[in-house]
């Protein structure tokens, strides 16, 4: 009978499994430990510099040229790599078969989508960073050899600067949360490419075309249309009003919700389909 009662003092934590650290821990080590992040991240910082310094050169033979107008051309082609990241992240372990000893350590399925989100963001966060530095760096020849100085912390530019490192991180998410849906990887590279990339161009040629110009001020005049607000509200559509200067206004056809309201919107896809994905792994079993 005494066999059976636990000292006193004595906590079994058999019973309570992995603590969170240990599991945000754990999958730390199985990221950096990869090549494949690595390399994926490399090449979005040197794509978005190479792309930038090419955007500002061939700007700067105009009259109006100002350099930070190319601050965020580079993120067009370097999300690629963001987007790639994330669902290799996210697919990695189901491709390779590595989740069922995950899931086996860690029977509950939320703490290990929780630790993943929370670790590929700061891994995303470093290539951020380095991105923009990059694209920074990318304006300052063409710049220099027009002798414009460069001042990065005047008028909206600090802003644009935090929304592109947002914008990195946050389609980063979004691949992860995706391939942690789908499992494997070549379905989730396609739905993820066609969702942030393809999807915005296609809602663009939705709607009524533009109604013309007003005799009274020679300007066309604004319309919101279908298409332009599917666009603002999709993933891709949203990310891209991240990079751009609240005084831009909106985009064409799409409400004015600006470039914290695009945040907000992609924050809100990444949060659904994480929560559809942790429900997945909760209900049905990992092959």
């Amino acid at each position: 009978m005494s066999a059976a009662v636990a000292a006193p003092g004595v906590r079994s934590d058999a019973r309570r499994g992995p603590t969170f650290p240990r599991v945000v821990a754990s999958e730390w080590t199985k990221l950096v430990s990869l090549r494949a992040p690595w390399w994926t991240g490399g090449v979005t910082v040197v794509v978005a510099g190479v792309i930038t310094y090419l955007s500002a050169q061939a700007s700067s033979v105009d009259l109006g040229f100002d350099p930070v107008d190319s601050l965020g051309t580079g993120l067009a082609l370097a999300q690629v790599g963001a987007l790639v990241l994330g669902v290799l992240a996210g697919a990695g372990e189901f491709r390779t078969g590595a989740a069922r000893t995950t899931f086996t350590a860690v029977p509950r399925r939320w703490p290990v989508v929780a630790a993943q989100a929370l670790v590929t963001a700061a891994f995303a966060a470093v290539v951020a960073v380095l991105s923009v530095a990059a694209s920074v760096v990318g304006i300052l020849p063409p710049a220099a050899r027009r002798g414009i100085e460069v001042d990065l912390w005047a008028g909206e530019t600090p802003g644009v600067m935090l929304g592109m490192g947002l914008f990195v991180v946050g389609l980063t998410l979004l691949g992860l949360a995706i391939g942690v849906l789908l499992r494997r990887t070549v379905p989730a590279m396609v739905t993820t490419l066609v969702v942030a990339l393809v999807l915005p161009v296609l809602l663009t040629m939705v709607g009524p075309p533009p109604l013309p110009a007003d005799p009274a001020v020679l300007e066309p005049v604004a319309q919101v249309t279908v298409g332009g607000t599917l666009m603002v509200l999709s993933p891709g559509g949203a990310a891209q009003l991240m990079t751009f200067p609240a005084s831009s206004g909106p985009m064409e056809g799409g409400p004015d919700i600006g470039p914290v309201g695009g945040g907000l919107v992609l924050a809100a896809w990444v949060l659904v389909l994480l929560v559809a994905a942790a429900l997945r792994l909760r209900l049905r079993d990992v092959r």
